[in-house]
């Protein structure tokens, strides 16, 4: 009891210090804006193991986060090499090989009306089918190794990228389109000297979406046939075998490689789209 007494008061203390953090002058300051969302995690995880701890609460229910941590800890060649087959080879792989297919179809999308109309309802139907349904036939298609899950996070990721750069291709105005006509462009110098660079925070709104898609997609993929390693494969093992503690490390690497691989490309969207208000107003 005393674990979530003394949680529960450093959750109260931290919960003032970042409300004042959050409504004072330096509020919008880069250190601020990074201090408050980590002392708001830091208060979950102490209340997360007061609760624990104070409570008594079993290891095959909820594990405290020390427990997670030391796990983590003494698994970390288990949990690299399930890093490896599940985001490396599967999700990364996939997530390029689908990026690269949608910005190409789109390109063919946009010089064709036909291809417009027929594509993009059927990739509406396509991106509302349940990843449930298309895993294991494509799991019974391309094999059980990383193939079939590059496979299943290609399905996921290639119709949001594919309409949302339609659509960005779609967004400079007509003045802005005549404009070009009257200096005598080409098709291509309009689209890379206008239409391209328009569309491209439309393309990273896709790429963003399409990195947790990717990674759920191949996660979800290794529950229905994977070699011994992944971590899919390791999260349906050890939640047969009552191992919450390892489970919970693996949802942790999972949940780093997420927010970073958002992160990196969150970033690269910072780089290239430097001339978008959206960006100006972070700085």
């Amino acid at each position: 009891m005393n674990w979530l007494i003394g949680c529960a008061a450093f959750l109260l203390g931290a919960s003032y210090v970042n409300v004042q953090m959050a409504n004072g002058e330096g509020r919008d300051q880069a250190i601020t804006r990074f201090l408050v969302p980590t002392l708001f995690g830091i208060s979950l995880l102490m209340l997360w193991e007061g609760v624990v701890r104070g409570l008594d609460v079993p290891g095959v229910i909820l594990p405290a986060p020390s427990t997670i941590w030391e796990t983590f800890k003494a698994s970390t060649g288990i949990l690299w090499q399930d890093f490896v087959q599940t985001f490396v080879k599967g999700a990364l792989s996939g997530y390029l090989m689908g990026a690269l297919a949608a910005f190409a179809v789109a390109l063919l999308v946009d010089r064709s009306d036909f291809l417009r109309r027929g594509i993009l309802p059927v990739g509406n139907f396509m991106a509302a089918l349940p990843i449930i349904g298309i895993a294991p036939i494509l799991v019974m298609w391309f094999g059980f190794d990383w193939q079939s899950k590059a496979a299943v996070v290609v399905v996921m990721v290639f119709f949001p990228i594919l309409v949302n750069t339609v659509e960005g291709l779609r967004a400079t105005d007509r003045m802005q389109r005549d404009l070009m006509h009257t200096y005598a462009a080409s098709y291509w110098q309009s689209l890379f000297k206008l239409r391209l660079p328009a569309a491209m925070p439309f393309v990273f709104n896709g790429l963003k979406v399409a990195t947790t898609l990717a990674l759920i997609g191949a996660i979800v993929a290794e529950f229905f046939g994977s070699p011994i390693r992944g971590m899919g494969f390791r999260i349906s093992t050890e939640v047969g075998r009552l191992a919450l503690d390892m489970v919970w490390a693996e949802i942790l690497v999972a949940a780093i490689a997420g927010s970073a691989f958002y992160g990196i490309v969150a970033m690269l969207e910072s780089i290239v789209t430097f001339w978008h208000p959206s960006q100006r107003r972070r700085r």
